[in-house]
């Protein structure tokens, strides 16, 4: 009996250790592994989950959610998990969904990987020098440089959004995976790039967002290429920067108005897809038509002037102000000042309308010749004086020259204009009114008569002279009254022999005849010979002739005798 007892006992032990050897060598077979498991509790923030094991195990529900979403979760769903160990302190299995999510990722990332394939993502965190994505459950490392093909100001509308990335490298061991997003959008771009290229045409329209902005124009994206649309082919109406009228990012709408396969250089305009505001223009804007229009540029030649949205006209600053000459045009306009012009010229070929600011206000010069004609006397100050004439100011803000020649009867030019200085207040005649050149003609002489028009009556009167210069073809004099005079050599004597300028010295006293006038140097022609003659005549018409017996010598001489006792006579009674 006792030998029967042993042996029982002794066969129950080596079941139970059979038994528990079965049970020991079912470990490896679960742990480390995943498998699946169904929920049949859920207790405040973990759900317990049968995985098919003696025991259960809790997972943290926040596992089952994605990144940035709330999980959902209900008793009897079928789940995946990791079993990290079989039985812990508190009687239960180490779970994880985290783990199950990453094992099964890296799965099919080396799968990916090795296939060279995109894998999809979702970017949820910064770290330094780029950002972290969800690959489906393992986590990867996105560099700055990887995540556009230009650098981005703001990657913010990109977090929690699904995209592509392509594997640069991985360590399953280290758990180090890096992606790349540019990788991705370079090979999309290069198809893009290609067909679009296949397929652009001169005068296509297509739709683009714009990727920079520089001073001449906007770079506009047409999904793989690049076009660049000029400042000139933004609008019709004036920009001096793109950034007036475009931001980046900004989605347009653009027509191809150039395109050079070989260099693959696009030229875009969106102006080209609005009607042209000049169209019909010369109807629209008629010549001496006056309208209202708003300054938008100011140059040193002139102001450009808005008359409609894309329809400019010029206003040259020879055509800003009637009186304010060699003036910057920013001094007399402003930028968005609103301004009364007139058009001039339209030029629609050339897209060009020239205007005048000064033609609608009165003109000065006008004015003036309505109120003051010629003949005029007027008054005004001496602003400038130059080497040929003086400027005087005259109502209106306009000026007025009175040349050097007009300054004084007798005078020379050079020697009159230094008896005057800036500021004398001077009165002038009126002589002559352009309006047209806006010249006014002005003299200061002319107020008086011209003493040469007295001297006219006394044609052929004798007076006495001075002699002021002798010369080898005459003798220059002036009469008492200072009017200069010339005396020719054939004029100095009615004998030949005598008709020698030596005879004469300055300073000498002689009596001449007025024998003409000459006006344009200003001067009396006089003659001695012709006085001579003169007194002949009178002595042989006094005395006699050669025929009552006197002779021509004793002629002459009563007469030089009587003409010298009228001359003692008169000397007397002064």
């Amino acid at each position: 009996m006792k030998t029967q007892s042993t042996t029982t006992e002794s066969s129950r032990k080596e079941r139970f250790a059979d038994l528990l050897d079965e049970y020991v060598s079912t470990k490896p077979r679960f742990e480390g592994r995943v498998v699946k498991g169904r929920i049949i509790a859920i207790e405040n923030d973990s759900a317990l989950i049968d995985v098919g094991l003696k025991v259960e195990g809790r997972v943290p529900i926040k596992e089952f959610a994605s990144p940035g979403q709330a999980a959902e979760l209900k008793v009897g769903d079928e789940v995946e998990v990791f079993i990290d160990r079989i039985e812990t302190k508190r009687g239960e299995a180490s779970l994880s969904r985290e783990r199950a999510r990453r094992e099964e990722a890296w799965e099919k990332l080396e799968q990916a990987y090795k296939k060279n394939e995109r894998v999809g993502g979702t970017m949820f965190g910064r770290v330094k020098g780029g950002f972290t994505v969800d690959l489906g459950g393992a986590v990867a490392f996105l560099p700055g440089s990887q995540v556009d093909i230009r650098p981005m100001r703001d990657v913010t509308p990109l977090l929690g959004t699904e995209q592509q990335f392509q594997i640069l490298k991985m360590d399953r061991r280290r758990g180090n995976i890096v992606v790349s997003r540019r990788a991705v959008l370079e090979d999309t771009r290069a198809e893009q790039r290609s067909q679009l290229i296949s397929d652009l045409h001169e005068g296509q329209i297509l739709d683009g967002v714009v990727k920079n902005i520089t001073d001449y124009g906007a770079f506009v994206d047409l999904g793989g290429v690049d076009g660049l649309l000029h400042v000139t082919d933004i609008s019709w109406k004036r920009i001096n920067h793109p950034s007036e009228a475009l931001h980046i990012s900004q989605p347009v709408k653009v027509q191809v108005i150039r395109f050079n396969p070989e260099t693959q250089r696009i030229s875009l305009g969106m102006k080209q897809l609005e009607a042209d505001p000049w169209q019909g223009v010369v109807a629209k804007y008629p010549v001496g038509m006056k309208l209202n229009g708003r300054v938008t540029n100011i140059t040193d030649y002139g102001a450009f002037v808005e008359l409609e949205a894309g329809v400019e006209g010029l206003v040259h600053v020879s055509e800003m102000s009637w009186t304010k000459k060699n003036v910057h045009p920013g001094k007399i306009v402003s930028t968005s000042q609103e301004v009364e012009v007139m058009v001039l010229d339209v030029d629609p070929d050339k897209r060009r309308i020239s205007l005048g600011l000064k033609q609608c206000l009165s003109n000065p010069w006008q004015t003036f010749a309505d109120k003051q004609p010629e003949g005029s006397l007027v008054q005004g100050e001496i602003k400038n004086i130059t080497e040929f004439g003086l400027f005087v100011e005259l109502p209106g803000e306009i000026f007025g020259m009175v040349h050097m020649s007009d300054l004084d009867w007798q005078a020379p030019g050079e020697e009159a204009i230094q008896r005057f200085k800036k500021g004398d207040i001077v009165k002038a005649k009126v002589l002559s009114i352009d309006t047209e050149k806006e010249r006014i003609g002005l003299g200061i002489k002319q107020l008086s008569d011209d003493p040469v028009c007295a001297l006219e009556t006394r044609k052929g009167e004798t007076v006495t002279c001075t002699v002021t210069a002798v010369s080898d073809s005459g003798v220059e004099v002036a009469t008492q009254d200072g009017t200069p005079g010339f005396i020719r050599r054939a004029d100095l004597a009615r004998d030949r022999g005598e008709q020698r300028p030596d005879r004469f010295s300055v300073g000498d006293k002689l009596d001449a005849k007025i024998t003409s006038i000459e006006r344009g140097g200003r001067r009396l022609s006089l003659s001695i010979k012709a006085l001579e003659v003169e007194e002949e005549k009178q002595a042989m018409a006094e005395f006699g002739s050669a025929d009552s017996g006197a002779s021509l010598g004793d002629i002459l001489g009563a007469a030089l005798s009587r003409k010298q006792q009228q001359k003692g006579e008169s000397g007397r009674d002064s």
